[in-house]
């Protein structure tokens, strides 16, 4: 069960399904948390795809691993990087067509105490450790405890433990390079929600400057 609208953005271009994500909102009610979704990033499919991505998990083409990355939309895509820390992904595309949205930074809305207790942090932490404790990829997935465990997970359904939810309003929107990357590095499928904080910019010392 998809959410009116929200299903079929993702369903298309790795790009217009970062931007709808971008503003949107993760939920897991059991924990009354809410987080504002204020940076993304995009990621195509294999060669043969219609957004061929060399910087992408999906590049190989089905794994074991990236498996979730080419069924339905709106699915989660957990891994560890660099065997540390968990990254949350949403899946996009077409069924068969491999995509995804990496979540980079969120804001918190509601239950701000238990992500910044899973985060090591309470309120009487330095000012600039709060600001950081749900900017960037691993510190968001710490932040909202989504887990390994969580892989497949179904965004759109209603009973699912997370959930996503379409912005409230529009957004605007800032563009630019992917974080990181040695292949793909300049393709600015990098979004970030204007005023909000977001994690850094860095590039790999080895990156090839190509969209």
């Amino acid at each position: 069960m998809a959410v009116t609208g929200l299903g079929e953005r993702l369903a298309g271009h790795p790009e217009a399904a970062a931007r709808a994500l971008a503003g949107a909102v993760l939920e897991i009610p059991a924990e009354g948390l809410r987080a504002v979704i204020t940076e993304v990033e995009a990621y195509g499919g294999p060669p043969e795809s219609p957004w061929p991505d060399p910087g992408a998990h999906t590049w190989p083409g089905p794994t074991d691993r990236n498996r979730v990355m080419f069924g339905p939309a709106g699915r989660l895509y957990v891994y560890r990087s660099y065997g540390l820390h968990r990254c949350a992904n949403v899946t996009c595309g077409p069924e068969g067509v491999g995509g995804g949205v990496l979540l980079r930074s969120v804001r918190l809305l509601a239950g701000r105490e238990a992500a910044l207790r899973r985060r090591g942090l309470d309120a009487d932490a330095p000012p600039a450790r709060l600001r950081r404790a749900t900017l960037g990829p691993g510190n968001v997935a710490a932040a909202l405890g989504i887990d390994l465990a969580d892989y497949g997970t179904d965004l759109l359904h209603p009973d699912s433990r997370i959930r996503l939810r379409p912005a409230g309003a529009p957004v605007e929107l800032i563009a630019g390079p992917r974080v990181g990357l040695r292949r793909a590095s300049a393709r600015p499928w990098r979004l970030r929600v204007a005023g909000e904080r977001v994690s850094g910019y860095r590039a790999h010392p080895l990156a090839d400057g190509l969209e």
